[in-house]
C-alpha cells in the first residue's frame, strides 16, 4: 500500500525529542539484556580466556628456572624440553585464545541479531511522529550500523578485558607468591591511575557522544543526497550540496579527533602512574637482593612477570573508548527501541466490510497548525458507489484518506465504516478494508510479481489479470525475466507511469472492498489513463472507489462528486448537476481547465 501523506506534515513530537537521555547504568543494563540468553557463550569464552592467562605467569617462571638451573654445568633438565616446553605453552595459550575470541564473537552476533530484529519491530509499530523527526538515513543507520558498530567496540572491549584482565590477575598472584611485600608496595600506583581514569572517562564521553551526534548529521546530508538527486542536478546545486558535505565532515573529523586526544591521554597517564611503582619495586628488589639474598633468576623473573603486568594494564586502561563509545551508540539505538508505537485501542474485528462510510461532524487539527484540517465535516459515502473529492491543495482531500486508515485521529464528530466508529476497529481490521493508490508511489526492491502479490498469496492467474487491468502487462512481457525482473530500489528502471500503473495493479490484487485512488493516474498518458478507468469501471456497484483528482475529466462518471475547501464539502453532485449550478466552484474549475487546455 502506498504511504499516504497529510496535507500539512506534523511538528516534531517536542516531548519525545526532549526527553532526557538515559543513564550510562541504564544503558549497560540493557546491553547486557540482549547478551543474556546466549551467555552460555561468553561464559564458554571466559573459561577459554581464563586457561589461556594461566599460561602466562609460566613465562617468567621457565625464565627463572632457564637461569638458575640451565646454565649450570650440570643442568637440572635436558636441553630437548626447552624448546618442547616453550611451543607447547605458547600453543596452548593460542588456543585457547582462538576459541575464546570466537565464543564471544559469535554471543555478540546473535545478540547483535536479536537487537536487530527488536529494532526492525519497533520501527514497524512506531507511530508516525517518529517518521517525521527520524530520516530514512537515521533509521537505516541505527538499525544497520549502530547496533554492529556498538557490538564491535564491545566485543573488542570484552577480549581485552577477558585476555589481559585475567592474564593481569594470574600475574598479580604470582607476583604476590614470589614476593609480596614487593608487590603490595606496586598497589601504591591504583589511587593515583583512579584519578586520572575518571577524568579521562568524563571527557571521552562528551567528545564521544559529539562526534555521534555529528555523525548522525552527516547521514542526513549523505541521504538527502541520495535521495534528492535529480532535484540537486536540476538546480545546479552540485557544489552547494557539497558544502553542505564537507562542512558536517569537517565536524565529524573535528569531533573524531577530539574524541581520540582524550582517549590517548590514558596511555601516557597510566604509564607515568605505573613508572612510580616499577621504579619504586625495582629499587626496593635491588637493595633485598643485595641485603637478604637472592638468586639472579629470581630477580629476572620477578621483573619480567612485572613487566608484562604493566603491559596488560596498559592494555586495559585503553578500553575505556571503547566501551564509552558503544554505550553511546547504544542509546541512539534504544531511542527507536522505546518510540513511541502507534496507538490502537480498538476491540471490534471486522472481516470485510460492505463500504458505507459516514463523516459526521467531523473536525481534525494537526499540532501546531494554523487552521483545522477538516472543520465539521460531512460526508456520506455509500456503499459500492465511487465519489470523488475535488478541491485545492490543502482543501482537506488527502487529511481524509489519513482519517480513514487511522493514520490521523478526529478531535471532534463521528466516522463510522458500515455503522461501526473507526475508533472502536483495531487498525489491522480497518486497514484491511482499503486498498490506497496514491500519486506518492511507494515500491520495493523486489520483483514485479513481488510488488504486485505484495503480503497476499501468490496467485500467477490473478498476477496477470491485474496486470493486465492496470495496462501494464504487454510491457512486463517484453521483460527479460518477466514477472519475476526485478525493478530496483523504488521502481528505479520503471518509468514514472510504469511505476504508477504496477501500484495500481497491486491495489487491484489486494481486492479490498474501498478503494481510494489518490491522483493515481496523474503520471500516465491518455491511452493508459483510459484502460484503467474502463477496468475499473468493472467494478462500479461491486467497490466503494473514492478518488481524489485534480483533472476533472477522469471523474465525469462519479457518482458524486464533492467539492472541498478549508476542511468542508462546499458543493456537492454528480457531473451535468454541479456543471449547471451558476457560480458554481465546480463549474468555475472546469471552465478553467478547458481554457487551459484550449
Amino acid at each position: 500500500m502506498s504511504a499516504v501523506t497529510p496535507e500539512r506534515a506534523q511538528p516534531e513530537d517536542s516531548a519525545a525529542a526532549a526527553a532526557p537521555p538515559l543513564a550510562s547504568g541504564v544503558i549497560a543494563r540493557r546491553v547486557y539484556g540482549f547478551f543474556r540468553p546466549h551467555k552460555g557463550g561468553v561464559i564458554g569464552a571466559i573459561i577459554a580466556f581464563l586457561l589461556a592467562s594461566a599460561t602466562e605467569p609460566l613465562i617468567p617462571k621457565l625464565l627463572q628456572t632457564a637461569l638458575d638451573k640451565g646454565f649450570l654445568a650440570q643442568p637440572a633438565f635436558p636441553l630437548w624440553m626447552v624448546p618442547v616446553a616453550l611451543i607447547g605453552l605458547f600453543l596452548a595459550r593460542g588456543l585457547f585464545s582462538f576459541a575464546g575470541t570466537y565464543l564471544l564473537n559469535r554471543s555478540t552476533s546473535r545478540a547483535v541479531l536479536d537487537l536487530r530484529e527488536a529494532l526492525a519491530t519497533s520501527l514497524l509499530r512506531a507511530d508516525a511522529a517518529v517518521f517525521n523527526r527520524m530520516t530514512p538515513g537515521i533509521t537505516v543507520s541505527k538499525i544497520i550500523n549502530d547496533p554492529q558498530q556498538m557490538a564491535n567496540q564491545l566485543g573488542s572491549a570484552m577480549i581485552t578485558l577477558l585476555r589481559d584482565g585475567t592474564t593481569a590477575a594470574a600475574l598479580v598472584a604470582y607476583l604476590f607468591w614470589q614476593n609480596w611485600q614487593l608487590t603490595l608496595l606496586s598497589l601504591i600506583t591504583v589511587p593515583l591511575l583512579g584519578v586520572g581514569v575518571r577524568f579521562v572517562h568524563r571527557r571521552v564521553h562528551a567528545m564521544g557522544s559529539a562526534q555521534y551526534e555529528a555523525q548522525q548529521r552527516l547521514v542526513n546530508v549523505v541521504d538527502d543526497m541520495a535521495r534528492a538527486w535529480r532535484v540537486i542536478r536540476t538546480f545546479d546545486a552540485g557544489a552547494f550540496e557539497r558544502g553542505r558535505f564537507e562542512a558536517e565532515a569537517r565536524q565529524v573529523q573535528r569531533a573524531t579527533m577530539k574524541s581520540v586526544a582524550a582517549s590517548a591521554l590514558m596511555t601516557p597517564m597510566s604509564q607515568l602512574a605505573a613508572s612510580f611503582g616499577v621504579a619504586a619495586i625495582v629499587t626496593l628488589a635491588l637493595w633485598q637482593a643485595q641485603t637478604q639474598g637472592g638468586t639472579v633468576g629470581e630477580f629476572a623473573g620477578y621483573v619480567t612477570a612485572l613487566l608484562l603486568l604493566v603491559s596488560k594494564t596498559r592494555h586495559l586502561t585503553d578500553v575505556s573508548q571503547p566501551i564509552t563509545n558503544a554505550l553511546i551508540t547504544a542509546r541512539g539505538c534504544f531511542e527507536l527501541l522505546d518510540a513511541e508505537p502507534e496507538p490502537d485501542h480498538g476491540t471490534r474485528t471486522l472481516e470485510r466490510a460492505r463500504g458505507d462510510i459516514v463523516f459526521d461532524h467531523v473536525s481534525l487539527a494537526y499540532p501546531g497548525a494554523e487552521r483545522p484540517a477538516l472543520q465539521d465535516l460531512q460526508l456520506r459515502v455509500r456503499a459500492g458507489t465511487t465519489v470523488a473529492l475535488v478541491g485545492s491543495s490543502g482543501a482537506g482531500k488527502t487529511t481524509i484518506v489519513s482519517t480513514l486508515l487511522g493514520f490521523a485521529t478526529p478531535q471532534d464528530g463521528a466516522l463510522t465504516l458500515d455503522g461501526l466508529p473507526l475508533a472502536e476497529l483495531r487498525k489491522a481490521d480497518l486497514r484491511r478494508q482499503f486498498a490506497v493508490v496514491s500519486q506518492d508511489i511507494v515500491l520495493f526492491d523486489a520483483s514485479v510479481a513481488a510488488n504486485v502479490v505484495y503480503a497476499q498469496p501468490f496467485d500467477a492467474a490473478r498476477i496477470e489479470s491485474c496486470l493486465r487491468a492496470a495496462a501494464l502487462w504487454d510491457f512486463v512481457q517484453s521483460l527479460p525475466q518477466g514477472v519475476e525482473t526485478p525493478i530496483g530500489v523504488n521502481g528505479s528502471r520503471l518509468s514514472g507511469g510504469q511505476r504508477q500503473r504496477l501500484a495500481i495493479a497491486r491495489a487491484l490484487y489486494k481486492d479490498a472492498p474501498v478503494w481510494i485512488l489518490d491522483e493515481a493516474t496523474s503520471a500516465l498518458d491518455t491511452e493508459s489513463e483510459r484502460a484503467i478507468q474502463q477496468a475499473l469501471e468493472r467494478w462500479h456497484g461491486q467497490k466503494t472507489m473514492i478518488v481524489i483528482a485534480h483533472r476533472l475529466s477522469t471523474i465525469r462518471k462519479a457518482d458524486a462528486i464533492h467539492v472541498m475547501a478549508d476542511g468542508r464539502v462546499i458543493e456537492s453532485g454528480d457531473h451535468a448537476a454541479l456543471l449547471a449550478q451558476p457560480g458554481g466552484r465546480y463549474r468555475a474549475m472546469v471552465e478553467a481547465q478547458h481554457g487551459a487546455s484550449g
